[in-house]
């Protein structure tokens, strides 16, 4: 199976001298096209900054990035066309209405037929109440169904979720799960994943990567981590690798 992502010695610091941090501390990590993958770890252990470098927001200190075999750097326009981003911590123009908004992140993404999709999207995460008002207006929930919504506007075959059901009720978010893993299976669409809602994690991921102090911890499908540690679910293995990377 293909890697859609390929992280090598990746590290990120930031600060000068006595001051320095080091956020993302020599990860090496592949995810397969088609998968579903969790990058979990407690507040401040580095994931947000990993998916930053991956989008190419932020500039590794050192190591590589290689999505669908292609330098990050070199070829960041190519890739990004194929790319897609949601998260609830990220804020769209707020002075537009909210059918502005996905028009025109529609046409920046060289969506062909914009309304159609805005319309088919807006169906299933029940926003096309919310099309003519202000996005300035809108409860977190809403804007995190809107940021949904944005994310899957241009078909992509990779998508980065930053807690991408948060703020939702549990039906939109049960509908969204179920949705993620239905266009995984129907267009082989790759995932990375993080969430602190460990049920969520063991409902839809393949594979789990533990990161925390900027190192990956522990790798492997959920099943696995939960035999391995000898835990009976996921949420219990998060804490006791917390624990041991205190």
């Amino acid at each position: 199976m293909a890697s859609i992502i390929s992280v090598q010695n990746l590290v990120k610091k930031f600060g000068r001298n006595s001051k320095e941090v080091t956020a993302v501390d020599g990860i090496s990590f592949d995810i397969a096209e088609g998968t579903i993958t969790g990058l979990l770890g407690p507040n401040g252990a580095g994931k947000t900054t990993t998916i930053q470098m991956i989008l190419d927001l932020i500039t590794p200190t050192s190591g590589k990035i290689e999505v669908f075999g292609l330098d990050m750097k070199r070829h960041r326009e190519e890739i990004l066309h194929k790319v897609n981003f949601s998260s609830p911590y990220v804020s769209l123009p707020s002075n537009l209405k909210v059918w502005e908004n996905l028009y025109t992140f529609g046409r920046l993404y060289g969506v062909r037929d914009v309304r159609a999709k805005v319309d088919e999207l807006a169906d299933f995460f029940a926003i096309r109440d919310l099309l003519p008002r202000m996005t300035s207006s809108l409860s977190t929930g809403q804007l995190t169904r809107l940021n949904l919504t944005k994310a899957l506007l241009n078909d992509p075959k990779l998508l980065l979720l930053d807690e991408p059901t948060a703020s939702l009720d549990p039906d939109i978010a049960d509908r969204t799960r179920k949705l993620l893993v239905k266009i995984k299976e129907e267009r082989g669409i790759t995932m990375l994943y993080t969430s602190h809602n460990m049920e969520e994690i063991e409902e839809i991921c393949d594979r789990v990567i533990f990161i925390n102090k900027g190192k990956i911890r522990d790798d492997g499908t959920p099943k696995e981590l939960v035999a391995k540690h000898g835990r009976k679910d996921l949420n219990e293995v998060f804490l006791a690798i917390a624990r041991e990377s205190i």
